[in-house]
């Protein structure tokens, strides 16, 4: 049994209600798209139902128990979702576990989800046995260790990331990157006041409902800055081998 997940969830839940934001999210992992398609830590389907609605072939997943059924209750007869799964990253005998899927997708994502688990290294090798040889890897965490805060805490993050750790991390375990750069500079300062400073538990809607309103603007400042600076970091590579 996974343990409940009730602040996750409901920052998930906010997050669902922020359309304009998510579909920003998406459309800038959706260049790196390809073939047959796995997300790992599906969540409510935030960002899988843009996936499926552009016709890719998707496996969906989810290692909470609450997420994988709401994810089979919801997308379980949809033709383009190929599967819906549970998967452990950690799980002590992966590759025997999981050997009908090896070798098996030509992209993987994984959205906020990295920073979740504890041994990312071994999470990145297991990733890698799943991935056909020069499949893609694309992953989105969070950014800037000195952004650390409650927010963080209550999600269950272990870590933030930056650009060098995350090259650092992806290079060490068999992959090549084609791209990493930061995304959403305008979320920093709402992240550092309301998580930081004022010691907020979660992500209120308020702030999400007038963040989301003014995503047009956000893009605007991430081209101005040329994503060298951001909320989270954005990754893709592809599997040596």
């Amino acid at each position: 049994m996974v343990t409940p997940d009730p602040e996750g969830k409901r920052t998930l839940e906010v997050i669902s209600k922020a359309e304009q934001f998510n579909q920003w999210l998406y459309t800038e992992i959706r260049p790196f798209l390809s073939g047959k398609i796995l997300e790992i830590g599906s969540g409510l389907g935030n960002i899988s139902k843009f996936v499926i609605r552009d016709n890719y072939n998707i496996t969906l997943s989810d290692y909470n128990e609450d997420y994988y059924y709401y994810l089979k209750k919801k997308y379980q007869s949809d033709p383009n979702v190929a599967d819906i799964l549970q998967i452990d990253l950690l799980h002590h005998s992966f590759e025997e576990e999981y050997l009908t899927l090896k070798n098996s997708f030509d992209t993987i994502f994984l959205l906020n989800v990295i920073e979740h688990v504890e041994d990312d290294e071994k999470a990145l090798k297991n990733l890698g046995t799943l991935l056909k040889k020069n499949g893609n890897l694309i992953l989105l965490a969070p950014a800037f260790n000195w952004l650390y805060c409650r927010f963080d805490r209550e999600l269950g993050h272990y870590r933030r990331y930056t650009k060098k750790s995350m090259g650092e991390l992806l290079s060490d375990h068999n992959f090549n990157i084609s791209c990493c750069r930061y995304f959403n500079a305008a979320g920093i300062p709402g992240w550092f006041i309301f998580g930081k400073l004022l010691n907020r538990k979660l992500i209120g809607k308020n702030e999400m409902s007038l963040f989301n309103y003014f995503v047009f603007l956000f893009k605007i400042i991430d081209k101005i800055l040329s994503n060298t600076v951001g909320l989270s970091v954005i990754s893709c590579s592809t599997k040596k081998e």
